[in-house]
């Protein structure tokens, strides 16, 4: 494991941290009763993951709905990795159409000038109200976020949610959401994730896209491609 994991590494156990002792320092969603029709809209960039990885996902959560059947769980279409956040979910919106174009167009000047980069999840995360997949990657996810963190700043488009780090960013994939977790639940998660075992995954492309949290028919608004 090179440096910059073992710093992701750090972070992830300080958010698990966090989490145990009920003293969150960083953006959530707050779970709602219908998560397809939540009308909380965000604006965010993301990667949408190949068919095997889809595929390799899809058979952990086919064993969490054994344990817990009335969780939402991501369908195929809607499963992503985060990349850049630029506005939290809300009703309105934190966002208007200006917002987006400059979103856009910084996106375009950015994104495309970096290297594709490798993801390397290792573990399930269990926040109070969702389960993620996490993985350390390479450095270069650091290099996109901060840049396009710092022009989307003199944009007037800053980003508004809230990191436990602002240095090392790491990969994480939403599986699931509920409104209350459970001990079986939770112990089902331990035993997950201590079995995975997953190819390094190369993220290619990253997506602009505004939609709710589990992202039911959103506005994809443009893909760029990493060299």
């Amino acid at each position: 494991m090179t440096f910059h994991q073992q710093q992701q590494v750090q972070v992830i156990n300080q958010i698990e941290q966090s989490i145990s002792q009920n003293s969150l320092n960083f953006s959530t969603v707050a779970p709602v009763d219908d998560f397809e029709n939540d009308s909380r809209i965000c604006l965010t960039s993301l990667h949408f993951p190949n068919q095997k990885l889809i595929d390799d996902v899809q058979k952990i959560i086919y064993e969490l709905k054994k344990v817990e059947p009335n969780f939402y769980y991501y369908p195929s279409q809607s499963l992503h990795l985060t990349i850049k956040n630029i506005r939290v979910i809300n009703n309105p919106p934190n966002f208007n159409q200006s917002d987006v174009e400059k979103a856009q167009q910084i996106f375009g000047e950015v994104v495309p000038k970096y290297q594709k980069f490798k993801v390397y999840f290792y573990r399930l995360l269990l926040f109070p109200n969702n389960l993620a997949l996490v993985g350390t990657t390479d450095p270069e996810l650091d290099k996109i976020v901060l840049d396009l963190d710092e022009k989307l700043n003199k944009a007037g488009v800053p980003d508004d949610k809230k990191y436990n780090n602002e240095r090392y960013f790491f990969s994480n994939m939403t599986l699931a959401r509920f409104g209350r977790l459970s001990s079986k639940f939770d112990s089902k998660v331990k035993e997950l994730s201590a079995k995975i075992e997953l190819d390094p995954y190369e993220v290619d492309s990253v997506t602009l896209i505004s939609g709710n949290a589990v992202f039911k028919n959103p506005k994809i608004i443009q893909k760029y491609n990493l060299l």
